[in-house]
C-alpha cells in the first residue's frame, strides 16, 4: 500500500498507524485467508448439548468457537461463568482491587443550588468497598487532522447544555493554570499530520464519559446503541465547551476550534469512529482466574502461551462528592509504579488455562479478550498487543482440538507449545530482550 508521506524511523510514528491503514492491512489478510466475514451481523444465540456448543443447520455452523468479543457475548449466551465490575480486595487477596483513590479530591463546590450532585458526578457517595458492578470508563478514539485540506468539520453537539459541564467550569475557575492539563483529552500524534485523541488517564475530566459504561457488557444491542450515542454526544459536547466556554483560556479555546474530522478516516461514517473504546466487559471464571499476584509476583506458567508486560492499567471508575461535601473525587484509577523501573511494565507468562471454561460448562469454546481474570488483571491484559497474541494462540488450540477431536481442556500442552514455538510465538520469559529485563 502507497502511503502519501514518509514514516521517519527515527520517531515513534513507526510504531503508530492510520486507521484506515490498518482496515486495509486487516481485509487484505482477511482475503488472502479466503475468510468471509460478516460485518455488522448480531449474535441471536447458541444451542447446546451438554458443554458442547451445537450448531443447527442454516446457521453458522463450527466444531470450535472463539469467543473475541469486548464484551463475551458468546460465552454468555453458552451459559458460561462469569463476573462484571469489579471484585473486593479479599475475594482473590489483591491490594489494587474495590476502591483505589490514586487521584487528590478537587476541593470544588460538587452541587447544585438544590443540593444534587452536578452532572458528570456518578452518585452521591462511593458506595461500601467490598465489590460492585462498576467498571472503567469508556470513549472514543477521535482521529483528527491538522491539515486544513484533510479536514470535516467537527460536529456541533446536538442540544448542548452549558450546564453540564459546570463541574469542569468551577474547576477552570480554581485552578487557571490547570485547564490545559486536567481538564482536557490526550492526544497521540500519527502519521499524516494527524493525532489520536483518547481519554486522559491522569486528568480530573477528559474523554471517558465516567459511569456511563456500568451497563454496557450486558446490555441488549439496542441499548448499546443508545450508550453509544450518549458516549458520541459527550464527547462532542466536552469538544464544544473547551473551544467556546469563556471560562476555559484563550489559548486552549483556539487550540480546540481548530479540531475537524480527518477526512480520509472512517469515510463510511462521515469521519466519526464506528466502534466505542470498550475497555472492560464481562470476564470468565474459567479453568484459572488471572489476579494481582500473577501479573506482579506469580509470572512463571508451565502452560504460558504468550507473554503480557502492560502495567496494571484501569481508567476512572466512578466520580464522587468526598465524604465531607466540599469537593470531588474520581475513583477507580490503578495505575502503579513500574516494578524495578521498568517503563514497559511487568513481564508475565499468559496460562492456556486462562482461555478455557471451566471443563462442566463448555469444552469446545476459547476465550482470549473476556478471558479468566479479575478486573485488576484485566487491566493489564486489555490492550491490543497483548490479545492479538492471545488470539493467535487461540486460533492455534482451536485448530489442534478440531483435527484432535478433543475437548479444549484436554489438548496436550506439549503439543500446543510446539506448534506455538514452530510459529514463532514468544512464551518464554528467558527469550525477551534485554530491556524487559
Amino acid at each position: 500500500m502507497k502511503l502519501n508521506y514518509k514514516i521517519d524511523l527515527t520517531k515513534n510514528e513507526k510504531w503508530t498507524y492510520e486507521p484506515h491503514v490498518a482496515e486495509k492491512v486487516f481485509h487484505d489478510l482477511i482475503k488472502e485467508a479466503g475468510v468471509t466475514v460478516h460485518l455488522e451481523h448480531h449474535l441471536v444465540g447458541v444451542t447446546k448439548m451438554g458443554a458442547r456448543i451445537k450448531t443447527r443447520k442454516g446457521v453458522f455452523q463450527a466444531g470450535q468457537f472463539i469467543d473475541a468479543t469486548y464484551e463475551g457475548d458468546l460465552m454468555a449466551v453458552a451459559k458460561v461463568s462469569y463476573a462484571v465490575g469489579r471484585e473486593s480486595k479479599k475475594q482473590y487477596g489483591e491490594s489494587l482491587a474495590g476502591h483505589q483513590f490514586p487521584k487528590k479530591p478537587v476541593v470544588v463546590d460538587p452541587f447544585n443550588t438544590s443540593g444534587k450532585p452536578l452532572p458528570l458526578l456518578t452518585g452521591n457517595s462511593l458506595g461500601e468497598d467490598k465489590g460492585d458492578g462498576k467498571i472503567m470508563t469508556y470513549s472514543f478514539r477521535v482521529v483528527i487532522s491538522t491539515d486544513p485540506n484533510n479536514q470535516l468539520p467537527m460536529p456541533r453537539p446536538v442540544a448542548y447544555d452549558p450546564a453540564r459541564f459546570e463541574l469542569a467550569r468551577r474547576y477552570i475557575k480554581v485552578n487557571p493554570g490547570a485547564a490545559g492539563k486536567m481538564v482536557s483529552v490526550d492526544s497521540y500524534p500519527l502519521p499524516g499530520r494527524k493525532v489520536d485523541l483518547n481519554n486522559g488517564i491522569g486528568r480530573q475530566i477528559s474523554s471517558g464519559l465516567v459511569g456511563a459504561s456500568w451497563t454496557w457488557p450486558e446490555a441488549t444491542y439496542e441499548e448499546r446503541e443508545k450508550i453509544w450515542e450518549a458516549h458520541k454526544q459527550y464527547t462532542l459536547e466536552l469538544i464544544w465547551f473547551l473551544k467556546t466556554d469563556p471560562v476555559v483560556p484563550e489559548s486552549i479555546r483556539k487550540k480546540y476550534a481548530a479540531y475537524g474530522l480527518a477526512k480520509d478516516e472512517f469515510h463510511k461514517y462521515g469521519g466519526w469512529p464506528p466502534a466505542l473504546y470498550v475497555r472492560e466487559g464481562r470476564r470468565m471464571i474459567g479453568e484459572h482466574v488471572l489476579t494481582q499476584h500473577d501479573v506482579r509476583r506469580d509470572i512463571n506458567k508451565d502452560d504460558s502461551i504468550g507473554i503480557s508486560s502492560f502495567p496494571i492499567d484501569s481508567h476512572d471508575c466512578q466520580r464522587v462528592p468526598t465524604t465531607d461535601g466540599k469537593g470531588w473525587i474520581n475513583e477507580g484509577t490503578i495505575f502503579p509504579k513500574r516494578i524495578n523501573g521498568n517503563r514497559h511494565g511487568q513481564p508475565y507468562q499468559v496460562p492456556y488455562r486462562s482461555l478455557t471454561p471451566k471443563r462442566s460448562e463448555c469444552v469446545n469454546l476459547l476465550v482470549p479478550v473476556c478471558l479468566s481474570s479479575s478486573h485488576v488483571a484485566l487491566s493489564s491484559i486489555r490492550v491490543e498487543p497483548t490479545w492479538m497474541m492471545l488470539g493467535q494462540s487461540a486460533g492455534v488450540a482451536a485448530a489442534m482440538a478440531h483435527q484432535t477431536k478433543v475437548d479444549v481442556q484436554k489438548l496436550p500442552y506439549n503439543k500446543l507449545k510446539e506448534r506455538l514455538l514452530k510459529q514463532k510465538q514468544v512464551i518464554e520469559l528467558s527469550k525477551l530482550g534485554q530491556s524487559f529485563r
